[in-house]
């Protein structure tokens, strides 16, 4: 695998970044590290804005955030995402500039969670895979066995 591959890891974040504290919950922000662990251990470079914003310590200006984010997906070989539900409106857009530039797609779905239905019906116009699971090593494995065909 080439180490040039580049994975963009969306999912939501402001929602999940408690206010007291002003930081992610350690098992939020430790199921994207052990995403981005898994594609690093592959040769992926991961651009990730939970990590890049120190977990919601380090927050960017809207304008700063949206560029850096529509560049890096412009640019990534596979996007992965958790869309959320509900559905967070800055990682809809993210899948909606994925869908639109052609990426090919992992969508992280969790069992018992609704969807928006623009989500559930997004392979029809894109290259999506949809991997339902109900633990982390559920789509840890699926992952596995298909991003290879995507990248």
């Amino acid at each position: 695998m080439s180490q040039n591959k580049k994975v963009f890891l969306a999912g939501p974040f402001k929602s999940l970044v408690d206010p007291k504290t002003g930081m992610m919950a350690n098992h939020e922000k430790q199921k994207l590290l052990n995403l981005i662990s898994f594609f690093e251990e592959r040769g992926f470079s991961v651009h990730n804005a939970h990590k890049r914003e120190g977990w919601g310590k380090d927050f960017m200006t809207p304008e700063e955030c949206t560029a850096i984010d529509f560049k890096e997906i412009s640019t990534c070989d596979l996007f992965v995402a958790f869309p959320g539900s509900p559905a967070s409106p800055g990682t809809h857009i993210e899948i909606g500039w994925a869908s639109a530039l052609n990426k090919p797609i992992i969508l992280l779905l969790e069992e018992g969670k609704d969807y928006a239905f623009l989500i559930k019906g997004l392979d029809a116009v894109a290259n999506v895979i949809s991997i339902r699971y109900q633990k982390e090593d559920d789509y840890l494995r699926e992952i596995e066995k298909q991003y290879l065909q995507f990248v």
